[in-house]
């Protein structure tokens, strides 16, 4: 196995302060190396989000480290952490998160032009192909249906070849057919692309594409292991809920 892009070390997230106080996170450690696709999953409450949330440094743990990309990310500033978050993570949001104003093919070179950086044409070309939108490039996100735009917000992600992309819920808001589709484009990035993907779902079906399923109940990692089919991921959470 490769060394990881992304790794914490016990891990924790406190919210609140006495009595009123949420463990959201107690003691996390995991390691995703890459080109690995992980799902993260876990009943509501069970510090998913939250773990995504310090994974991507958008939150700051309570207690523990998140490396990425080789750096210990506690000690960066917000600015360093901007250009971190810019340059080396991906996002995909289930609300796809894209701007209106702007065309397919600018919302997906967003990250390229925000940073200053050259378009490698070849790398975009392909990711053109493997989204199937260049008949769409020119349309603006009110004129693409729910997974055309999802898999706008893909190829952005992916634009700036980053150490991980974070998929959190990303096919909440689709119907099967685009699930399928958007799904099978994060699959193809770690399988062909040797893209680090992880993603944050309660759906079993968009989990049973994962290579690696993480279940986290109560703020604990309580299972870690290979991915499942469907009905394997149904079984994992009932056997978590128990």
């Amino acid at each position: 196995m490769s060394s990881p892009i992304v790794s914490c070390t016990d891990l924790s997230r406190v919210y609140g302060e006495g009595e009123a106080a949420v463990q959201a996170l107690r003691g996390v450690t995991l390691e995703f190396p890459a080109g690995q696709f992980t799902a993260i999953m876990g009943p509501s409450g069970s510090g998913k989000s939250t773990l995504m949330h310090l994974l991507a440094g958008l939150d700051k743990p309570t207690g523990g480290s998140v490396t990425v990309d080789g750096r210990e990310i506690a000690g960066l500033g917000d600015k360093e952490l901007t250009q971190l978050r810019r340059d080396r993570l991906g996002f995909v949001f289930q609300s796809f998160n894209l701007v209106p104003v702007l065309t397919a093919e600018e919302n997906i070179l967003l990250p390229l032009t925000l940073a200053g950086s050259k378009v490698d044409k070849q790398w975009l070309d392909q990711l053109i192909e493997s989204v199937g939108l260049r008949d769409r490039l020119t349309h603006r996100p009110s004129e693409l249906s729910g997974g055309q735009q999802q898999r706008v917000a893909v190829a952005r992600a992916l634009v700036h070849r980053p150490a991980v992309v974070f998929a959190d819920e990303p096919t909440g808001n689709l119907d099967t057919n685009s699930s399928e589709e958007v799904l099978g484009l994060l699959r193809t990035a770690a399988a062909d692309l040797g893209q680090t993907v992880v993603m944050v779902t309660h759906d079993a079906q968009a989990a049973s594409v994962a290579g690696r399923i993480v279940v986290l109940r109560d703020g604990r990692v309580v299972h870690d292991g290979a991915g499942e089919t469907t009905e394997g991921v149904l079984d994992l959470m009932k056997a978590v809920a128990a």
